[in-house]
């Protein structure tokens, strides 16, 4: 479980006062997520979503709440976030800024097919078609500068064999390119954040990675997780799938399908840098059982080992 903050009913009750969501009826601790405490959060008018961000400051909220209310009102299944009395979309409860927002029906896909990868490829199109009208601007909070931080910290923990894996994958990572398409990405649309009902996408949730990138960044991410065998590799027929799906709504230029090998190794580097960071500094009261880095270093290893070019 993730930092956890707790909280009463009598607490939330009071908090709740400043939301149109009349009064409370139950609240149920998510034992889920690596950076916030959440609630699943049922009222006399309905279902929603209780975050207490344990990391993110006050003044860097307007961004990620702004962007899901932006998508949520041109229609697409994000969570839309609530505003209070004082016309903002978070408040602070037990010390920390908390938001509230609409709960969405559906389940994450542990197991994608094809057909699932297609009603993604579809929908990450959608997403940053509809993202660029979003006017407020924050560059993504793990891309270069980052990488290159967290790699000097967890350095002294690795093997000799790791580091030299990292300094390959430094040297081939793709920094922001303003020659690419971009925009507003989710930048952590892994399995447990798309909800499914049947094949249809129900939900896109945790947008608190988002920032401004390039888009087949964002669609690498994506590859590695939904589109990765139990070997590590990518599987063509999702792979193609997904690609193929986005390219439909959102047509890849030349420079991103050249680009594509390195996206993927930037992308899997990013989170393999995340899980070492997470397991050699892990934060006071973080999860207990940290995500294994070591399934990333072999994504990594095999996107470095034999790049793979865009199927389209």
């Amino acid at each position: 479980m993730a930092v956890f903050t707790t909280v009463s009913p009598e607490e939330l009750s009071l908090w709740l006062e400043h939301y149109p969501v009349g009064t409370l009826q139950d609240l149920v601790p998510i034992a889920a997520g690596i950076e916030n405490t959440n609630y699943f959060v049922h009222t006399s008018t309905g279902r929603y979503v209780l975050t207490l961000f344990e990391k993110l400051q006050p003044q860097e909220l307007p961004y990620y709440l702004g962007l899901m209310n932006h998508l949520a009102a041109q229609g697409l299944p994000c969570p839309a976030p609530l505003l209070n009395q004082q016309r903002q979309f978070h408040a602070l409860l037990k010390g920390k800024p908390t938001s509230l927002v609409t709960r969405l029906n559906g389940q994450s896909q542990t197991h994608p097919t094809v057909d699932h990868c297609v009603a993604l490829g579809h929908m990450v199109a959608r997403l940053h078609q509809a993202a660029i009208t979003f006017e407020e601007v924050q560059g993504n909070p793990r891309g270069q500068d980052w990488r290159i931080q967290t790699s000097r910290e967890i350095r002294p923990f690795l093997t000799a064999s790791q580091q030299t894996l990292l300094d390959h994958a430094l040297a081939q990572a793709a920094p922001f390119d303003s020659a690419l398409p971009q925009g507003p990405v989710h930048a952590d649309l892994f399995r447990d954040n798309v909800l499914f009902e049947g094949e249809r996408i129900s939900g896109l949730i945790d947008f608190y990675f988002a920032g401004t990138d390039n888009w087949v960044y964002d669609l690498a991410i994506v590859a590695n997780d939904w589109c990765v065998t139990p070997q590590a590799r990518l599987d063509p027929l999702r792979l193609s799938a997904l690609l193929g799906a986005y390219h439909e709504k959102r047509p890849l230029a030349a420079e991103e399908i050249k680009h594509w090998p390195r996206m993927l190794v930037t992308a899997a580097l990013r989170f393999w840098l995340s899980r070492l960071h997470d397991q050699h500094q892990p934060r006071i009261g973080s999860l207990l059982n940290p995500h294994d880095p070591a399934w990333f270093e072999r994504i990594l290893s095999h996107h470095l080992e034999q790049p793979c070019p865009c199927p389209l």
